[in-house]
């Protein structure tokens, strides 16, 4: 690109990322007319090829059974946020800028549990920091709680359940959210909050199996020996005030769990 310095360049480019592009463009076009008249190889000769081709490990292995294992062998949140960026499994990585792991008190009595990052939280490399991220941040302060808290009494624990963006934040598929799960399932073990708060409905498909947010919201549920309670996405709340009340209503259910 004439007449672009680095800077320039380089945004262009994550302009790009972010609208899902996944190729460069070739240096020379491709005619796929041409590509037609190819012969294609007969089964007999591409079957022998595959068998003597050398197996890609990657590709071999299954995802999920690489993520348990790679969770279970982390004894701290620290190896487990290291796990998680050494796992090559899922494909979003390759489009993240950063593993985007947790914030807040890792010894808070509540964890909150959210989808998956967007484009600010990628970027910072931390959870619920863009529009929904403040307006969390309010909610959780109304009934006494915040991420920045040093007690763990008043303090939040935030993660996702995938730690990077999925192109243009569509939703992540259900084999995304199965690789990830164990490591969840382990960061969860690891932080042993009292309760969990669950928002959205990824993060209640990961946790609860189940989806439906506006059914499920405010009414507690288990998972993995923890009682849990389903809310609706600050980012649904922005898209829709009138919910706002039946969250304050969640919070309330929330805070009074906490006083027992």
């Amino acid at each position: 690109m004439d007449g672009l310095d680095w800077n320039a360049a380089l945004a262009a480019l994550a302009w790009q990322v972010d609208l899902g592009a996944t190729e460069a463009i070739l240096d020379a076009p491709v005619n796929r007319y041409e590509l037609g008249d190819a012969q294609p190889v007969p089964k007999a000769a591409a079957a022998a090829v595959a068998a003597t081709a050398a197996p890609d490990p990657v590709a071999a292995a299954d995802p999920v059974e690489e993520a348990r294992r790679a969770a279970a062998a982390a004894p701290t949140l620290e190896a487990l946020r290291e796990a998680m960026a050494a796992y090559d499994h899922c494909d979003l990585k390759r489009g993240a800028r950063n593993t985007v792991f947790s914030d807040g008190h890792p010894a808070a009595r509540l964890m909150l549990i959210g989808e998956a990052p967007g484009r600010e939280e990628d970027a910072a490399g931390r959870p619920f920091v863009g529009r929904a991220g403040q307006l969390l941040d309010r909610m959780f302060a109304a009934i006494g709680l915040s991420r920045t808290s040093p007690d763990a009494e008043t303090a939040l624990y935030i993660t996702n359940v995938m730690p990077w963006r999925p192109p243009q934040n569509r939703d992540p598929s259900a084999e995304e959210v199965a690789m990830m799960t164990p490591f969840l399932a382990r960061h969860v073990e690891l932080a042993a909050p009292d309760l969990i708060v669950v928002t959205g409905n990824t993060a209640c498909a990961a946790l609860l199996g189940r989806t439906g947010i506006t059914r499920l919201r405010g009414r507690w549920a288990e998972a993995w020996g923890r009682p849990v309670m389903p809310m609706c996405h600050p980012a649904y709340l922005l898209r829709n005030p009138e919910a706002k009340r039946e969250a304050w209503a969640d919070l309330l259910e929330v805070k009074a769990r906490l006083t027992r």
